[in-house]
């Protein structure tokens, strides 16, 4: 009896449910290997928090670069279009005293003597082919005769007081304004109405 009992005890021991059961009633001697499980659980699970907040420390980061480099693509692109559209400004500038002659010979040339109808109609085409071929490049005349009062476009040179137009209209322009693509070159000089006193 007692030979059959010795096997039992090992079939007992190398039970693996007996063998948790008796670590669980026995603090004594916990189970060693379920303690090492648990410590390789608790740091892949420290080590993988770790991995995803850096994981989403470098998307972030990414996307902060892309976004930068998006803005410096955008900036970058405007200023060849401004650089397109302005590249033009000083040289139109320097033009503006030729159109302005031209308009003043028109000016004092007596349009009622014959002699000089000819030399009229010539400045009048010069001046008409000047303006059409800077147009091309986006140079256009500002003449507000008769048109409100604008400080964005306009230099009120003189002030008087008018009864037949509307206070703070244009009566006369003693020089043409000129914008390059929508940017003013030179301002209009002109006289603006105030009220009668």
């Amino acid at each position: 009896m007692t030979e059959q009992h010795k096997p039992s005890e090992q079939t007992e021991s190398l039970d693996p449910q007996h063998a948790a059961d008796q670590a669980a009633t026995n603090p004594e001697h916990p189970d060693v290997e379920l303690s090492s499980e648990q410590d390789i659980i608790t740091k892949l699970e420290t080590e993988l928090a770790q991995a995803q907040a850096k994981m989403a420390e470098q998307q972030d980061l990414m996307l902060r670069i892309k976004a930068d480099a998006d803005n410096a693509r955008r900036r970058a692109s405007q200023d060849v279009e401004k650089a397109h559209k302005f590249a033009l400004e000083k040289f139109a500038g320097d033009l503006l005293p030729v159109v302005d002659n031209l308009e003043r010979a028109l000016a004092f040339i007596n349009r009622e003597d014959e002699a000089f109808t000819g030399i009229i109609e010539g400045v009048e085409l010069t001046m008409k082919s000047f303006l059409d071929t800077v147009a091309k490049y986006g140079v256009q005349q500002i003449d507000p005769q008769g048109q409100p009062f604008n400080p964005e476009q306009h230099q009120a040179m003189t002030i008087q007081p008018s009864a037949d137009v509307a206070p703070n209209t244009v009566t006369f322009v003693m020089q043409k304004g000129y914008e390059l693509n929508g940017r003013l070159l030179r301002p209009a000089m002109v006289g603006v109405s105030k009220a009668p006193e």
